[in-house]
């Protein structure tokens, strides 16, 4: 059997760090984590509670509200979202509020695109591929920031009914005075929150523990990782004793919180820099992926590991994001048809025996990568083998057990599932098929 050193770590990963756990934080807060990928804090109050946030499920959702229930009687007066355009942190938001409960969210500082709504199908296809809603718990395994999410859980989303819109908000609710700050990172309408008299800053998704996900392989307006930065700087004017982020765990200690939201900050600077520089010397977006990489202390410290995003995605993304598809190279400017290019291929290699026989050759040697190439210039020209597909599928797998990113593996995995059915075979024992 052969050994996956990505789909090792990212196991050993998930067992040490993903379970559900309530954990006092300070007297009358609590840290709700592992009831689904994403987590909860709640601040009992005076007369009632305060939620950051409120889990990604309506089932996770109850089992907390359980929980919540043996240290409290007190009614959920206001809900507040770190960010509203993510259902992992608002999905429960129906089992926690009363008819009269307050929810907060910030609204957008880049508006959403126009006719976005038209991208809706295609969206929900490559959101399942990427959270791996078809796959088992075991091809699973997490979510990378957080535990295996049940793919049916129900959604009890409810949106804001208290929209701000400044850069700084004062509120006082259940004995609190909470400090909302505009922060856009992962998302446009992202904040954090500050709770001076606990000392507590509770980020979001702009920290967890990962590499952070500066690019969504789903597919989503760029992320501009710049602000990203700009937020993580405010973040540090803080004098935090304690940081809560929306996924993974608590980090105490105000010089640990410094050394931690720095280090996060100069590595997502630094691949910011040098591919903006390498770009500016006229690379493609491959030359830099291929270049380009997390320079040590960053690239072994445990929080900036690959489990949710990537580096090379995220250099992709900025290449993208600053100068557009266009890589430079005029022969790319408007490409011959890929059915063309790909039989010219097919030609050029001898035929569709030859390439079929290199296909097996190279999947016998686990060369996963070339052989999902090979497949995809036969599929290209027009080819619907049902062998094809299935070669296809058996390197997706080998490519996703590979996979430190929770993200990418799911992604691999679930796209091989799309094509044996297509193909008309069993996905049963799918992480068989990668030797």
């Amino acid at each position: 059997m052969k050994y996956f050193a990505g789909e090792q770590k990212l196991k050993l990963h998930a067992k040490q760090r993903f379970f559900r756990n309530v954990e006092p934080v300070c007297e009358n807060v609590y840290f709700f984590t592992g009831f689904g990928g994403s987590n909860m804090i709640a601040l009992i109050g005076d007369d009632s509670c305060v939620l950051i946030d409120a889990l990604n499920g309506k089932e996770v959702a109850q089992a907390a509200l359980t929980e919540l229930r043996k240290l409290t009687d007190k009614p959920v007066s206001t809900i507040i979202y770190t960010h509203h355009s993510h259902f992992d942190h608002t999905s429960g938001a129906g089992v926690f509020a009363d008819a009269d409960t307050e929810i907060i969210g910030h609204s957008y500082k880049t508006a959403v695109y126009g006719y976005s709504e038209l991208l809706g199908d295609i969206n929900r296809k490559r959101g399942m591929r990427q959270f791996g809603s078809s796959l088992t718990e075991e091809e699973s395994i997490c979510v990378g920031i957080g535990i295996w999410n049940n793919p049916y859980s129900t959604r009890a989303i409810l949106p804001p009914n208290r929209l701000i819109s400044e850069d700084h908000t004062t509120i006082h609710r259940a004995g609190y005075e909470i400090h909302l700050i505009a922060a856009p990172g992962e998302t446009d309408d992202q904040m954090f929150v500050w709770i001076p008299q606990l000392q507590i800053l509770c980020c979001g998704d702009n920290y967890y523990e990962s590499w952070p996900n500066l690019y969504a392989i789903r597919g989503s307006q760029y992320r501009d990782i710049s602000s990203w930065i700009v937020s993580l700087e405010k973040m540090l004017e803080y004098p935090a004793e304690i940081l809560l982020p929306g996924h993974t765990g608590i980090i105490r200690g105000n010089s640990k919180i410094h050394e931690t939201l720095s280090n996060y900050h100069d590595a997502i600077q630094y691949i910011l820099t040098e591919t903006l520089k390498g770009i500016n010397q006229g690379m493609t977006a491959d030359q830099l992926a291929e270049t380009i990489s997390l320079p040590e202390p960053f690239s072994s410290l445990p929080y900036l590991q690959e489990y949710y995003g990537t580096v090379k995605g995220t250099i992709r993304a900025i290449f993208t994001g600053y100068l557009g598809w266009f890589d430079g190279n005029p022969t790319h400017l408007d490409r011959l048809p890929a059915r063309d290019y790909s039989r010219n291929l097919i030609r050029m290699m001898g035929g569709e025996e030859a390439v079929l026989e290199e296909i097996s050759q190279s999947l016998r040697k686990e060369q996963y990568q070339w052989t999902a190439e090979l497949c995809d210039i036969l599929l290209d020209s027009g080819s619907d083998s049902s062998f094809t597909k299935e070669m296809k599928a058996n390197a997706l797998v080998g490519l996703g057990r590979l996979q430190t990113s929770a993200n990418s593996r799911h992604y691999y995995l679930t796209c091989a599932k799309e094509l044996l059915q297509e193909a008309g075979i069993s996905s049963e024992g799918l992480l068989e098929r990668s030797w």
